[in-house]
């Protein structure tokens, strides 16, 4: 009973992001007293996403690394440039401009997974995927949003945005991951905890921000919702297109859309509280509203559209 309640409350993590933002723009002052928490929240949400990962989902990107290796380089490329050309073509102001590079830079979010599933696409790849660019991300991200926000006001520090990432994402994923590794079937009893641990913390890292912005939400929303539904629509049919130009199947090709159009905007708000100021956070936290509501639309309709999977004869004739 236990683990069906925790598997409702993590499927429909959706809701609960809306619910906790609404929230927060109306009672703000007790999210605003834990603001000071955030990386030790966030680092804890990768601690939980670790503990369900397992060897094989390491051992997926081994078997195929020409797959691992193209989605990866779109992941890195599509998102951030695209979120490059957005902020020229909108004017954004500098600190929504960086704030929306910084989501644009970050790596695939764990969510993905789980839409990937409910698309009926390749689950499987979506993991390895997400599992590779969040490892890349600690050099990537940072190093990406200092290309592209060159010329801005800020004082952006590579080496301090790398720090970050590395004791908020790579350690405490590993230390999950080596929690699961060591502990192995005594855990199996509690593993449904773990994604509930991580939706909980994500949720009340987008709901600080709301509370943290919450005067300045009016005047900037519709400009950033443009925004953000720009750069997530277009990753998305990016991603399908790319799936389509390497000749993947259909199932991959939905995984690619939905891997590519969703970035993990969690850490994106971490980093662009600690390093640009809470007005950085406002595109990084509508950017997690904006792609789980579309992914979960585009999901419901592939979930009704079963793709044909070919031959596994033929998927290593390809790769």
């Amino acid at each position: 009973m236990f683990a069906k309640v925790l598997s409702f409350y993590t499927r429909y993590f959706a809701l609960w992001v809306v619910l906790g933002g609404v929230a927060a723009y109306f009672w703000p002052e007790p999210f605003r007293l834990l603001g000071g928490y955030n990386k030790m929240f966030f680092a804890l949400t990768m601690f939980g996403i670790g503990a369900v990962l397992n060897v094989e989902d390491f051992r997926r990107i081994a078997r195929q690394p020409l797959l691992v290796l193209i989605g990866s380089a779109a992941q890195f490329t599509i998102m951030p440039f695209g979120g490059f050309l957005v902020v020229r073509l909108l004017e954004l102001p500098e600190e929504l401009a960086v704030g929306l590079i910084l989501a644009a830079s970050a790596p695939g979010a764990m969510s993905s997974n789980v839409m990937s599933y409910l698309a009926r696409a390749d689950t499987a790849y979506s993991v390895s995927l997400t599992t590779v660019s969040t490892l890349l991300c600690p050099l990537l991200t940072p190093g990406l949003t200092i290309l592209l926000a060159r010329g801005t006001r800020f004082d952006m520090s590579f080496w301090g945005m790398m720090l970050d990432v590395m004791l908020t994402v790579v350690v405490p994923l590993f230390v999950g991951f080596g929690v699961r590794h060591c502990f192995g079937r005594r855990l199996e009893e509690i593993l449904p905890i773990f994604p509930a641990i991580s939706v909980t913390f994500i949720i009340f890292i987008c709901s600080l921000v709301i509370a943290l912005n919450r005067d300045r939400l009016i005047g900037t929303t519709p400009l950033v919702l443009t925004a953000t539904l720009i750069l997530n629509l277009g990753g998305m049919a990016a991603g399908y297109g790319v799936g389509s130009l390497f000749r993947m199947d259909v199932p991959r090709r939905r995984t690619l859309s939905i891997e590519i159009g969703m970035q993990n905007a969690g850490l994106g708000t971490v980093l662009a509280l600690n390093h640009f100021g809470p007005q950085a956070t406002i595109p990084t936290a509508v950017f997690v509203f904006v792609c789980i509501i579309t992914a979960s639309i585009l999901a419901s309709i592939w979930q009704r559209r079963p793709a044909p999977v070919p031959a596994l004869n033929e998927i290593d004739a390809r790769y």
